[in-house]
C-alpha cells in the first residue's frame, strides 16, 4: 500500500488556506506545505469578520494559494492521491468557494474527493506532529466552537459538553472589543492580561451543576463589558483583561476535569490522553491551566503547534487522508453546510440550540 498524498483546502472563515500532506502506511505524517492567506487587514476596520468580504477574498485568492501549496511541496496535481476540502460548518459563502475548488480539482484530475467537517480537522490537528493514538479526550475551543468530545476513531466523536451560547474565542474577542483592543481581539487581550491582576475583578465563573459539562460565556461577556465602560486607567484595563482570561480558563478547566473523570469510567484500561485544539489553544495561560488539569487527573497533554491551532488546511488534508485510507470518499454532489455537528446523534437527541432550517448547530 502506497502513502497517501492529499491536497487540503480550508475556507470556512477568514483564512484562505491550502496544504499538501502525506500520510504514510505506518501512520506517520509529513506536512509538505501549508499556506495561509490571512484576511485580518480586510476585516479590521469592522472589528470582526464580515461574511461577504470573506467570501469575495476567498474567490480572489484560492487559485493562487493552492498553486503556492503545490509549488512549496514540489508536486503537481498528478502526484496527488486525493483532495480534501472543508464542507462545513462555517460561513457558507466561504465554505462554498473552497469546496467548489476542491470539486473542480477532483473532477478535472479524476481524484477522489473527501468533504471534511472543519471540526474534525481541528480534532486531528495535534496528530500532524505527534503520534496520538485513538481514543482520546478532546477539548475543541475556538472562536466559533467550544466542545468536549470523546474521539474514539476516524469520524467517531461523542459529544460530552458544548457551549450553550458563546464560544470561548468569541468571548475573548467581544471582551477585547469592549476594552478598545484591535482585531483580532484574543491575542491582544492575552498580551494586555500579562500586566494585570486577575483578582482585581470578581467576574462570573459559571457552573451549571455537577455532571453538566456544558459551557456558558455570555454572562461573563456582559459583566466584562459593563466593567469596561467604567474604566479610568490602563492599569484597570489590564486587570480586567487578566480577570476575564482567568474566568474563561477556570470554566474550561472545570468542565475538562469533570469530563476526565467520566472518560475514565467509560474507558477502563485505556490510555488516558487529553488533547486541546482550536484557536484558543494558542493562549498560553489556558494551555498552562489545562496542562495542570491533565496532570492532576492522570492524563497526558497534547496540543498542536501554534501554527496549527488556528484554521489551516494541513489539518483538513490529514482528516481527509485518514478517511481516504478507510475508503471513505464523497460524491461531487456533496453540499456545503453552514451547520454540521460532529456528533449527529447527540445533536438530534439533545440539541444545545433548536435546529433551524439550516440544521442543528455544530
Amino acid at each position: 500500500m502506497t502513502p497517501l498524498t492529499l491536497l487540503g483546502i480550508e475556507t470556512s472563515c477568514d483564512e484562505t488556506a491550502a496544504a499538501v500532506v502525506r500520510r504514510h502506511t505506518d501512520g506517520r505524517v509529513e506536512v509538505l506545505s501549508s499556506i495561509i492567506a490571512s484576511q485580518v487587514a480586510e476585516h479590521a476596520p469592522f472589528g470582526g469578520v464580515v461574511p461577504e468580504i470573506a467570501a469575495r477574498a476567498h474567490v480572489e485568492s484560492i487559485d493562487g494559494i493552492v498553486a503556492q501549496a503545490l509549488s512549496a511541496a514540489g508536486l503537481g496535481y498528478e502526484d496527488l492521491s486525493g483532495v480534501a476540502a472543508t464542507a462545513g460548518p462555517g460561513l457558507i459563502g466561504g465554505v462554498m468557494v473552497g469546496l467548489a475548488f476542491g470539486k473542480a480539482v477532483a473532477l478535472a484530475r479524476s481524484l477522489p474527493l473527501v468533504a471534511v467537517n472543519h471540526l474534525e480537522g481541528h480534532a486531528v490537528s495535534a496528530r500532524l506532529t505527534r503520534d496520538i493514538p485513538y481514543p482520546f479526550l478532546l477539548l475543541l475551543v475556538s472562536g466559533g466552537h467550544c466542545q468536549l468530545l470523546a474521539v474514539e476513531g476516524v469520524g467517531q466523536c461523542q459529544r460530552m459538553g458544548t457551549t450553550l451560547d458563546d464560544a470561548a474565542g468569541e468571548a475573548f474577542d467581544k471582551i477585547a472589543k469592549s476594552l478598545g483592543l484591535p482585531y483580532p481581539g484574543g491575542p491582544a487581550l492575552e498580551n494586555l492580561a500579562r500586566d494585570g491582576h486577575p483578582a482585581a475583578y470578581d467576574l462570573p465563573k459559571v457552573r451549571l451543576g455537577k455532571g453538566n459539562l456544558d459551557f456558558s460565556f455570555s454572562g461573563l461577556k456582559t459583566a466584562a463589558a459593563r466593567h469596561a465602560a467604567m474604566l479610568t486607567s490602563p492599569e484597570q484595563a489590564a486587570d480586567l483583561a487578566a480577570a476575564s482570561q482567568e474566568a474563561i480558563a477556570w470554566q474550561l478547566a472545570d468542565r475538562t476535569a469533570q469530563a476526565m473523570e467520566l472518560y475514565k469510567l467509560a474507558h477502563p484500561g485505556a490510555g488516558l490522553r487529553f488533547v486541546v485544539a482550536g484557536g484558543v489553544a494558542a493562549n498560553g495561560a489556558i494551555r498552562s491551566r489545562l496542562t495542570q488539569t491533565a496532570q492532576d487527573h492522570g492524563f497526558s497533554f497534547d496540543a498542536p503547534p501554534l501554527v496549527y491551532c488556528t484554521d489551516n488546511a494541513a489539518m483538513i488534508a490529514l482528516a481527509g487522508a485518514e478517511r481516504l485510507a478507510l475508503g471513505l470518499t464523497d460524491p461531487l454532489s456533496f453540499a456545503a453546510r453552514p451547520r454540521w455537528p460532529l456528533d449527529l446523534a447527540a445533536a438530534a437527541a439533545s440539541p444545545s440550540h433548536p435546529a433551524g432550517r439550516k440544521g442543528a448547530k455544530a
